[in-house]
């Protein structure tokens, strides 16, 4: 096992490994996705910052020219399809420009849509 920077075992461990200049991004967003998920809980997976309620609801990581949002589906991106084609990247991420201000109204929503679908299905394959 690594060092925090390299396996960090937190998000705030997470965070603190990043640039200093991109940790207040990281925090936002961070924040934005807990109010749009309070009871989500938060862990890292696939060495990612990641929010899980009964699945995995989003992952997001920090890169050298962008902030990727993972986990999104497909309904949820063709939910918001207008809002988010400047964002969107390889295979459904969401790449937001550090040069760029966060959408954080739209990933909110977005969030709290993956809420939506992460709960209809956690009651569809509940046993009786």
């Amino acid at each position: 096992m690594g060092d925090a920077k390299t396996t960090p075992m937190t998000i705030d461990a997470y965070i603190a490994g990043c640039p200093p200049e991109v940790q207040p991004l990281l925090e936002q967003l961070r924040a934005t996705i807990r109010a749009a998920a309070p009871d989500a809980h938060e862990l890292i997976s696939y060495r990612m910052p990641t929010f899980k309620l009964h699945g995995y609801l989003v992952f997001f990581a920090a890169w050298k020219k962008h902030i990727g949002l993972y986990g999104n589906t497909t309904a949820a991106l063709e939910a918001f399809k207008d809002e988010l084609t400047p964002y969107v990247g390889p295979k459904g991420a969401l790449l937001f420009p550090y040069m760029k201000p966060l959408p954080l109204e739209l990933i909110g929503r977005l969030v709290r849509l993956r809420v939506e679908e992460d709960r209809q299905h956690a009651s569809q394959t509940q046993r009786p």
